[in-house]
């Protein structure tokens, strides 16, 4: 399922699964072939583009353009950007680990909208998804124990200020 054709779920809890690499991946984490490279422009994992082979953290890297897209409310591709923004990632990802500059960056419509803190947990998580080399990525359950500590942490400061 593509993330722009989630739709919109109740509660806008969309579900997102299987960036679209359908190869049978070895437990060393690599293809057990080199295929012609495939894959949507701006999501795809370099080190697959470049070499062809594909790698169990090459989801990861496709995830992180997603979070990316989520963390500003922009497309990864827009050619009607100014030069140097076309692409997100390039443009974004030395940006990731500054918090001024995440603040920034962040989509306004999400203004007042999650914890204190969220967007910037959020975007570290994004830029170590967006690693160029696959062993310097996380894995998804990496990444989902993340996610769910910045989800609890925004539950537990709706609770306090319900309370105060």
């Amino acid at each position: 399922m593509l993330h722009k054709n989630t739709g919109q779920l109740k509660g806008y809890n969309a579900k997102l699964s299987d960036f679209g690499l359908a190869l049978c991946v070895r437990s060393e984490g690599v293809s057990p072939v080199k295929t012609t490279v495939v894959g949507t422009y701006g999501y795809s994992d370099p080190e697959y583009i470049s070499t062809g082979h594909l790698r169990i953290k090459s989801d990861v890297y496709s995830f992180g353009v997603v979070l990316l897209e989520l963390l500003t409310g922009l497309r990864v591709i827009d050619k009607n950007r100014s030069e140097g923004k076309v692409n997100l990632v390039e443009w974004a990802k030395p940006r990731l680990l500054i918090e001024r500059k995440v603040k920034a960056m962040t989509d306004s419509r999400l203004m007042g909208k999650y914890p204190p803190n969220a967007v910037v947990q959020l975007a570290q998580i994004a830029s170590r998804c967006l690693a160029r080399e696959s062993m310097k990525r996380p894995s998804m359950k990496e990444v989902v124990e993340a996610l769910e500590e910045i989800n609890t942490f925004g539950k537990e400061v709706k609770c306090t200020s319900i309370n105060s």
